[in-house]
């Protein structure tokens, strides 16, 4: 089977690596730092935070990850069969592709798209006529502005906005469609996330409110127009973010003369496009699911999946386990959502427990000067396994392997062992796995 790889971009860094996970993770490490030293009442002097060192260095790391990534797709280049071509390309027909720059038409047996996704720009009144910086933007930022509005307020909204209140000392208006953020869990979590962001962080959000429309006043900032509960609200800042999430990178690839219908449900299990079976979408690409692991498992099943194919074999539908992290509040209170949720397990009908604890329960977050938070664990209560843990609190983000083994190996609660190195934060597990234990003996 030959194979040809079609990219007119720097092929092997990819959205994680470049423009989105990786660097992101750099820059909050440098507010991370300077949070964590100014709200500790032990310490005496806040740092000075330096944007252009904490650029330099994202972008010295970046640019060695990256180039570890490009050298291996070179390399695979070099294999018999294996083919990379330095060109768009895009449908001419089902299944054939033409190349801009040199015409070339390619008719393969099977065709991969995994094109990735870009910035999703809201349809909102006036917005065309306003400037915005995205998270690309704010990840090369060595210079800020004294006020922002921020729209979007999911994982990119929650890790960037502390950033850019630490670092640039920008004073911020959220604007959060609903009562809390992270809408898929309990109140108490969005109440955790809010009281963090107003108290540690002084960002005003805005709950319940809905933009209605922009525009760019006469000195060259921003007016938004908002609905709040029903009532006009005006805010006006020097700059607009717009961290309003991704969206599938399928513009210009000429489904329009294929079979071909983006949109919901479009991809199948398989990868298999439902629409033409020798066509796979993997990665953001399919709009399944947009994270790098994910996208990375989905590949590896496309592979496998057209090599069956081929063989006439039966297909094997990708299925994965949730595995969420989102480093809200600067990383030192990161969210973490493995398998069920209490509302996704209420919904499969299963008879589960649920049990959640305070990290201020366990003294070692207060040692730790974070007392803030909160886990949860679902339980089937038929037979003790673990179905699920979220976190918000210090270290979720390091338990979220821990507790994957604990969700995929369907670990029983009874026997995992009640032993946690003391005083180490993964104490909180054990106080959830008690507390599961406890509520499965009084059935």
């Amino acid at each position: 089977m030959h194979l040809t790889l079609i990219d007119d971009g720097d092929p092997g860094g990819g959205l994680c690596i470049l423009r989105g996970c990786m660097p992101s993770k750099e820059v909050l490490s440098a507010g991370q730092h300077r949070y964590q030293a100014r709200q500790d009442d032990r310490l005496e002097g806040v740092p000075d935070p330096d944007p252009e060192a904490v650029v330099a260095r994202k972008d010295d790391h970046i640019s060695g990850f990256a180039q570890h990534r490009r050298d291996h797709v070179h390399e695979l280049a070099t294999h018999e069969n294996v083919e990379f071509v330095d060109d768009t390309a895009r449908f001419v027909d089902d299944r054939v592709l033409e190349l801009d720059a040199s015409g070339r038409r390619l008719e393969p047996d099977y065709v991969v798209i995994a094109t990735g996704s870009t910035l999703n720009v809201p349809d909102l009144p006036g917005i065309d006529e306003v400037p915005f910086d995205s998270s690309a933007d704010v990840l090369d930022a060595t210079e800020f502005p004294e006020s922002g509005i921020v729209m979007g307020f999911g994982y990119i909204g929650l890790e960037l906005a502390p950033y850019l209140s630490e670092v640039g000392d920008v004073d911020l208006t959220v604007i959060e469609h609903d009562d809390y953020p992270l809408d898929e869990m309990e109140p108490e979590y969005g109440e955790t996330i809010l009281e963090c962001y107003r108290e540690e962080f002084g960002i005003e959000v805005l709950t319940n409110t809905d933009e209605k429309h922009l525009e760019r006043t006469d000195d060259g900032s921003v007016r938004l127009s908002a609905e709040q509960e029903g009532k006009e609200r005006t805010i006006e800042a020097e700059r607009l973010y717009c961290f309003t999430g991704r969206r599938p990178a399928l513009d210009g690839l000429g489904l329009e003369h294929t079979r071909l219908e983006a949109g919901e449900n479009w991809v199948e299990p398989t990868m298999q496009a439902a629409d033409d079976g020798r066509v796979f979408v993997t990665g953001d690409a399919n709009g399944r699911e947009p994270i790098l692991h994910v996208a990375k498992e989905q590949g590896f099943a496309a592979a496998e999946n057209i090599l069956a194919h081929h063989r006439g074999e039966e297909l094997e539908p990708y299925t994965n386990v949730p595995h969420h992290v989102i480093f809200s509040g600067l990383g030192v209170y990161p969210f973490a959502r493995i398998g069920h949720t209490p509302a996704t397990v209420a919904e499969s009908g299963m008879d589960a427990i649920v049990v959640s604890r305070e990290a201020s329960d366990d003294g070692v977050f207060k040692t730790k000067d974070h007392p803030e938070g909160r886990a949860t664990i679902v339980v089937n209560a038929d037979d003790g396994s673990v179905l699920g843990y979220q976190g918000l609190h210090l270290h979720a983000d390091v338990m979220a392997k821990t507790m994957q083994l604990a969700v995929e190996m369907k670990l029983d609660v009874r026997e995992i062992p009640d032993r946690a190195y003391h005083p180490t934060t993964p104490e909180i597990i054990d106080g959830l796995v008690r507390d599961a234990r406890a509520e499965l003996e009084r059935r």
